[in-house]
This record gives structure tokens, C-alpha cells and sequence, in this order.
């Protein structure tokens, strides 16, 4: 992640730090069974422009789950969490299985 997320309203403006971006993303993917996010703080990218998102994260999925599932499920997570928390529509989650834990 390279910069924070400002949101613009008629009543002012909300920044919305890096770090909670970073742990917004890591909560939603490690709610999917079976998924953990490696290394957050280094493996978590997030960029965003004009209303739009892009996520880009590294996962350990655990042993005896299907790995494609799996990642297709936190995809969808991630995406819906961000839209729902800070109304950014997302046009891609890339997910890199790194390891089965």
C-alpha cells in the first residue's frame, strides 16, 4: 500500500490510514475456512483510484482445503468488505498461494 484512503463528503473529509486498509483486507480473507494471510504487513497491497480498487495478497491455505476454492473465496471476500467499509468498488483481488500450511 502506498498512500491512505481519503474519502470526500459534503461534511468534510475521513482518512482512512494504511494500516487500517491492510488489516480491513486481512480480516475478510482470514474469515474464509481454511485461509490465512502471510506476512500482512509486507504481502498486502492495496491501490485505489477514482472509486476503484485493486488488491494484491499472499496466502497459506491450510492443509485438506482445496486451494483454488479457497483463494476464489477470499477474492470475493476482500471485495466485498472493501466496498461495504469504505464503498470502493473492486476490480480485481489478486491472491498468491504461497504456501499450505
Amino acid at each position: 500500500m502506498t498512500d491512505p484512503l481519503v474519502l470526500e463528503g459534503a461534511g468534510g473529509s475521513i482518512t482512512v490510514s494504511q494500516r487500517a486498509l491492510t488489516r480491513l483486507v486481512v480480516r475478510a480473507a482470514e474469515t474464509v475456512d481454511g485461509a490465512s494471510v502471510r506476512r500482512p504487513r509486507r504481502s498486502v497491497e492495496l491501490a485505489h483510484e477514482g472509486g476503484r480498487a485493486s488488491v494484491s495478497l499472499e496466502l497459506a491455505v491450510r492443509y485438506g482445503h482445496v486451494a483454488s476454492e479457497t483463494a476464489r473465496a477470499v477474492q470475493e471476500r476482500v471485495a466485498e468488505a472493501v466496498l461495504a467499509t469504505c464503498g470502493l468498488e473492486v476490480e480485481r483481488v489478486n491472491v498468491s498461494v504461497e504456501e499450505i500450511a
